[in-house]
């Protein structure tokens, strides 16, 4: 986003009637867009069967909510195996200890015992693990941006199941000219006018590039909306005001 706002600047730059700054018409306003903070794919780990998804396109979810259920009755089903070994591996231990105290057994069948239940041990983690991974829960709240599977559909370790954003507050991406770092601080307040809904919003900066661009003489600012404004979308565009601007 960042590198098409700049080749805007710049193709404005070269025009005869270029305004001061980059992407800005006469008044000074500097043109922006909102994006989400927060924009990710949601892949399958390991292979198995879309057993539970419930969310459609432009669904909500919070952060925690279940999103993709995988039926891992092979994999529960190895876990309780593993569950079973970790028990006599231990029953194993437990009794060459005690045979041991009796100078019944050497210390090799004891390291032996002790070995094979660590074993036994790691296999129940990576089982474990893999069940951990059957349920894929929201990593924040959000919206489900794009759905690439269906229920019942079976699916291989690194194929996409979701696309989801984060709805929360919104991050504002522009390019400004690199004079006005002059005035120009995190936590200043500015509006931006959205084109979409033909109305005014409150934002602020948050944080500022960290290095201007030698041929447009510009720079990244990034701010985010004030407040909750449930009516904004990322990918919605507009411009930037600065009231207080030198």
């Amino acid at each position: 986003m960042l590198t098409s706002l700049m080749a805007v600047a710049q193709a404005q730059t070269a025009a005869p009637a270029a305004p001061a700054g980059p992407a800005a018409d006469k008044d000074g306003r500097i043109r922006t867009q909102l994006n989400a903070r927060n924009a990710v794919t949601i892949a399958a780990e390991i292979p198995a069967r879309v057993a539970t998804l419930r969310l459609r396109e432009g669904d909500a979810f919070r952060a925690g909510e279940l999103l993709v259920g995988l039926d891992c009755s092979l994999h529960q089903s190895q876990q309780r195996k593993a569950e079973a070994a970790v028990e006599a591996a231990s029953a194993v231990v437990a009794s060459n200890q005690r045979l041991s105290e009796l100078n019944s057994i050497g210390a090799l069948e004891v390291q032996q015992g002790q070995a094979r239940l660590k074993e036994a041990q790691a296999e129940l983690a990576g089982n474990r693990l893999l069940v951990n991974r059957c349920n894929i829960s929201a990593p924040f709240s959000g919206r489900v941006a794009k759905r690439h599977v269906a229920a019942h559909q079976f699916v291989s370790p690194g194929n996409p199941l979701l696309d989801i954003i984060d709805t929360g507050q919104l991050e504002v991406q522009m390019i400004v000219p690199s004079r006005w770092l002059a005035w120009l601080r995190p936590g200043a307040a500015f509006q931006v006018d959205v084109e979409e809904l033909g109305k005014r919003y409150p934002a602020r900066v948050q944080r500022l590039g960290a290095q201007i661009d030698p041929v447009s003489q510009t720079v990244a600012v990034f701010g985010v909306m004030d407040g909750n404004q449930p009516g904004l979308l990322p990918g919605m565009s507009g411009w930037a005001v600065f009231p207080g601007r030198p």
